[in-house]
């Protein structure tokens, strides 16, 4: 039970989305946010992100279920019922809402935001193919989230923050979504390659990361950051231009490597430049 409910929401992946709330709570208070703060943010994340995926497993099972690719997964495929999935919703909830009652008390406010923009995000592929931005958006609230974690404010670079992440994780989406294009077509499912074709919604991936890198630019003027950072935003860049050059419009057959590869080096980078960074000006 417990290896397919990790199977169900891809809980390695939420290693991807960790280095993010812990960019913002580094960038935050420019240093070590403490250990309580840094526990409590893993918890809050990691409930966070089992909910958001396991509500989508279950607005999408019939979705899934026609869609080859997908119809392995565990509710399509009959490995668990709604019923439990239902279950684990609430479990995920119970550690997100128990986690957020132990960081800033502004928290507690904000916590429903997310929560309902996980509701909202499976049902936009049914009618807009700006599901992708939305989807970038929701994940961009996580270094929103560790910035005001540890400091109850909502600055500028919090913001920032949330347009690299918003934006890098939208066009891995349009990536993502490059594979089941004739699937989509024919089950009106809405996206930007269904409605722009492979080959453009390739190009607008391309844009999209280059307003990530931008505002990853933006963000280390805006703070006064050093050699390490700018290390680390290079090899960002190059990276994300790797990603772009190995998914072709008539070759998806690396689009696995660009969207778990390279995406989890990538977070795992701009973490280590941050706190790098910030270690040396100590």
């Amino acid at each position: 039970m417990i290896g397919r409910l990790s199977s169900l929401v891809r809980f390695e992946h939420t290693l991807f989305a960790l280095p993010y709330a812990y960019v913002g709570a580094v960038l935050a208070v420019n240093g070590w946010p403490g250990l309580a703060n840094v526990v409590w943010i893993t918890v809050a994340m990691a409930g966070a992100r089992s909910l958001a995926m396991a509500i989508n497993r279950l607005v999408d099972a019939a979705i899934d279920a026609r869609n080859p690719r997908t119809a392995r997964r565990e509710i399509p495929a009959g490995l668990l019922t709604r019923t439990q999935v239902v279950w684990f919703c609430v479990a995920s909830l119970a550690a997100f809402a128990v986690a957020v009652s132990q960081l800033a008390p502004v928290c507690r406010i904000l916590a429903p935001i997310p929560v309902v923009a996980f509701l909202v995000y499976p049902y936009l592929k049914r009618f807009t193919a700006l599901c992708h931005l939305f989807l970038g958006a929701v994940d961009g609230l996580a270094p929103v989230g560790g910035w005001v974690a540890v400091t109850g404010t909502l600055d500028r670079d919090a913001w920032l923050l949330g347009g690299v992440v918003c934006f890098w994780i939208a066009g891995f989406d349009v990536i993502y979504a490059t594979m089941d294009h004739d699937h989509d077509r024919e089950a009106g499912i809405h996206s930007i390659p269904v409605a722009f074709g492979i080959a453009r919604a390739l190009t607008a991936c391309r844009a999209f990361h280059a307003l990530a890198v931008g505002l990853i630019v933006l963000v280390g003027l805006d703070l006064g950051l050093g050699p390490i950072y700018w290390a680390g935003a290079t090899i960002c860049a190059v990276l994300l231009a790797y990603e772009n050059a190995i998914v072709k419009p008539h070759d998806l057959s690396r689009v696995n490597a660009a969207f778990f590869n390279v995406n989890a080096i990538l977070a795992g980078v701009y973490l280590a430049a941050v706190a790098g960074d910030v270690a040396l000006r100590a």
